[in-house]
This record gives C-alpha cells, sequence and structure tokens, in this order.
C-alpha cells in the first residue's frame, strides 16, 4: 500500500455549516453537492459536530420544522476527525470500525479538508487505466 497521508487524498476546500444553519438550508446543500453529509464547524473552524442525511431525514419523520430546526439540534456531536498527518491505512480502520463515509480533517485544531471512502479508492485506482471488455 502506498504510505499517503489525509492531506494526500483529502478533498478540499471542503464545505461545512455552522451550528445555527437551518436544517432546511443543510438539506438544500447536500441536494447541491456529491455527497451525503458535511462537519459543522463553530466559530474558530474547529469541527463540532456532522450532519448526515439521515439526520434530515429524522427530522423530517419526527415532524420537525426544517426552517426552525439548526445544525445543532441534529448533529452527531463527537466527530471523529484526524489530522492531516494521520496515515491513510488509519483512517480506513476508523471507517470501518465505527462505520462512517467520511472524516473531517483537521490542521492546528481547524477544518481543512474531509476525506471520503471515494477519496481513499481514487487514491489507490486513480493510476490505473479501465478497460472495459
Amino acid at each position: 500500500m502506498k504510505d499517503l497521508r489525509a492531506a494526500d487524498v483529502m478533498a478540499t476546500p471542503v464545505v461545512s455549516a455552522g451550528r445555527k444553519t437551518f436544517a432546511k438550508n443543510l438539506a438544500l446543500l447536500l441536494l447541491s453537492g456529491q455527497y451525503s453529509g458535511m462537519p459543522i464547524v463553530d466559530e474558530q473552524s474547529q469541527v463540532v459536530g456532522i450532519i448526515t442525511e439521515i439526520d434530515i431525514l429524522e427530522a423530517i419523520h419526527a415532524g420537525k420544522d426544517l426552517e426552525k430546526t439548526t445544525a445543532e439540534d441534529l448533529m452527531s456531536q463527537n466527530a471523529r476527525v484526524v489530522d492531516v498527518d494521520t496515515q491513510v491505512t488509519d483512517i480506513m480502520a476508523i471507517m470501518k470500525d465505527q462505520n462512517i463515509i467520511r472524516v473531517p480533517v483537521t490542521k492546528d485544531g481547524k477544518l481543512v479538508g474531509i476525506v471520503a471512502r471515494r477519496d481513499i479508492l481514487r487514491s489507490y485506482v486513480a493510476p490505473f487505466k479501465v478497460v472495459i471488455l
């Protein structure tokens, strides 16, 4: 395996939202991009949680008003984050053990990127040419 770090495979810039962002706006952000979740950050760009499509769907199912419900109300707190120098093999283990799709990446405690499963997969197969028979 390649000796890659989070900084080598992370996606930047990373789309994030603040704690007071309304769920409807979060849903629109998720619909507009190619991702199913995003980090929630505080005023210092430190990750305070993560929100996914499932969190918003659960809010809808519970009858919550997405125009009044905030990210802080729905987010999973204590999101697992990694440092830019974390080895990709360690990130893969975290993803597997915790059954998560994406991990926010920080440098000096501030959000600088995100690593999703597809970013890791791309880093290992991108050098190869696809041949369809």
